[in-house]
């Protein structure tokens, strides 16, 4: 007797069991949870870029208000760079020639990581190698600095076993449009007709409407 009444019980308990789980899938008896909203994905330019001033190695005070107006490419290194340097400014030279008289259009900047060596007078004589439209900038230690934080620039000085040094530093060219926003960059590794696309690019967006 005992036993059936216990197997009634777990009769009535089925039932009702299924019968709340029936409504609550037929007639969304229980609250529908809420969907939750896709994250808004939000895009901008990098904050590359900002406020700096150096001397060029004609002598002329730079800053980047002086380069507003018009695009610019900005490189940093330095004279002791035993490859990347050279090979960077080689085939900048190379891509302001492709330019044509568009290339009058760019600025390309050369900013040192190393302005203990690089006086103007130093940097004269190296971008004697160079396109004669790429300005070369130095400036004091703390101006250099100043510079290299606004472009995000990581460098610093490695010990060379003959007591000298040599710099550890970004190899990258940043492409800042006429209002000294970043715009993209040059990577050393991208084929040349890639760069080139890129430059014209930056020309023609920053060409004042």
């Amino acid at each position: 007797m005992r036993a059936r009444r216990i197997l009634q019980i777990s009769l009535w308990v089925a039932a009702l069991v299924w019968l709340a789980t029936f409504g609550v899938l037929q007639f969304g008896l229980l609250p529908k949870p809420q969907q939750s909203s896709p994250l808004a994905i939000t895009t901008g330019m990098a904050q590359i870029g900002g406020p700096f001033r150096l001397e060029s190695h004609k002598g002329e005070v730079v800053t980047d208000q002086t380069l507003k107006g018009r695009p610019s490419a900005v490189f940093f290194g330095f004279t002791h760079c035993p490859e990347v340097c050279p090979t960077t400014l080689f085939d900048l030279t190379g891509l302001l020639q492709e330019l044509g008289p568009d290339a009058d259009k760019i600025t390309p900047v050369l900013i040192t990581v190393d302005p203990e060596r690089d006086t103007k007078s130093v940097l004269a004589e190296y971008m004697q190698s160079f396109d004669p439209r790429i300005l070369a900038l130095t400036g004091s230690p703390a101006d250099v600095d100043a510079a290299a934080k606004a472009f995000k620039v990581f460098y610093r000085k490695v010990p060379a076993d003959n007591g000298s040094y040599t710099m550890d530093h970004s190899a990258v060219i940043y492409l800042m449009d006429r209002e000294g926003r970043f715009a993209g960059s040059l990577d050393k590794h991208e084929p040349k007709e890639a760069q080139l696309r890129k430059l014209k690019a930056l020309i023609e967006n920053s060409s004042p409407t």
